[in-house]
Order: C-alpha cells, then sequence, then structure tokens
C-alpha cells in the first residue's frame, strides 16, 4: 500500500506547491493593497454608502484564498521536516513561519475583516462629515503591521525554499 500510495503522488513537487503558492499570495496581496483598494479610493467609491459591503465581499473572498495559501505552505513545509529537506534549524523555524502565517490568514479572516467591514456599515451617509470612526485606526494600523510581517516571513520561507530547491538539484 505504502508502495502505491509514493508512486502515485511522486509527481507532485511540494517545492514547486510551496513557492507557487507564496509567490501568488505574496504578489496578490501586493495587487491588491497597492493597486485595487488605493483605485476603489480615489475613484471615490469609498465615499459611497456600499463600500463596507463591497470592501467586505473583496476582502472576505481573498481572505478564503490567503487560508487556502497558508495552509498550502505549512503543508509543504511539514513534507519538508518529514523527509529532511531543509536544514536542521530552518526546519524548525520554517514551522514556526509557517505557523504565524497561518495565524495572519486566520486573524484577517475571522477578526480583522468582520470588526472593519462592521465599522464601515456605522457610517452615515446622511452626516456632513464623512470620516472613518476613530476605532477603526488601531485596525488598520494592526492591517499594516500584519501586512509587513506576513511579507518579511514570507519573502524568508520563500528564500530558504527556493534555496533548497537548488541545492537539491
Amino acid at each position: 500500500m505504502n508502495t502505491l500510495s509514493n508512486r502515485r503522488w511522486k509527481f507532485l513537487s511540494w517545492t514547486t506547491v510551496v513557492m507557487f503558492a507564496l509567490g501568488f499570495w505574496l504578489s496578490s496581496s501586493i495587487l491588491l493593497d497597492c493597486v485595487v483598494i488605493p483605485g476603489l479610493s480615489l475613484s471615490g467609491m469609498m465615499n459611497q454608502g456600499g463600500f463596507a459591503s463591497v470592501g467586505f465581499i473583496i476582502f472576505g473572498l481573498f481572505n478564503r484564498i490567503e487560508l487556502v495559501c497558508a495552509a498550502l505552505v505549512l503543508t509543504g513545509f511539514l513534507i519538508f521536516r518529514r523527509h529532511h529537506l531543509l536544514i536542521h534549524l530552518q526546519e524548525r523555524w520554517s514551522i514556526i513561519l509557517a505557523s504565524v502565517l497561518l495565524g495572519i490568514a486566520l486573524i484577517y479572516t475571522y477578526f480583522l475583516t468582520p470588526e472593519l467591514s462592521g465599522f464601515g456599515l456605522e457610517i452615515n451617509a446622511f452626516s456632513a462629515t464623512n470620516t472613518m470612526p476613530s476605532i477603526m485606526i488601531p485596525l488598520h494600523w494592526s492591517y499594516w503591521i500584519l501586512e509587513a510581517v506576513k511579507f518579511v516571513i514570507g519573502v524568508t520561507l520563500l528564500r530558504w525554499c527556493y534555496r533548497d530547491s537548488c541545492e537539491l538539484r
């Protein structure tokens, strides 16, 4: 039975899967943070009544994609550890860092996006000053801090994965 399952999944390169998931995740985060959201803001969408609902849909979908990518990355590094494809010290740190990435995706999905969307729905479209509630500012700061941590960890794991894949050749 073990021979059959090993032969069946031999075509699957977990290094490629992890590198693709990390590359896709990080590049799509940059696209969302630096192109889509500023574009929506400049087009005046943030001043319209339905911006919180649209933001919840966009970020809600993207958060689910982030969860899948984080799960693939953690699974890949667990497989690397099982087969000793990384240096011993990197094995331990890679699992910890991949778990932190999964934690960040969980925080985005189940805390930050619902909270920010909820506070966005409370903004009164009929008031003279259409400003962001003060409680949203720390939530936005926490989002950007988690984004920075995500990029540092993601690039670190991507470098380790790339370097180790080059050494295996």
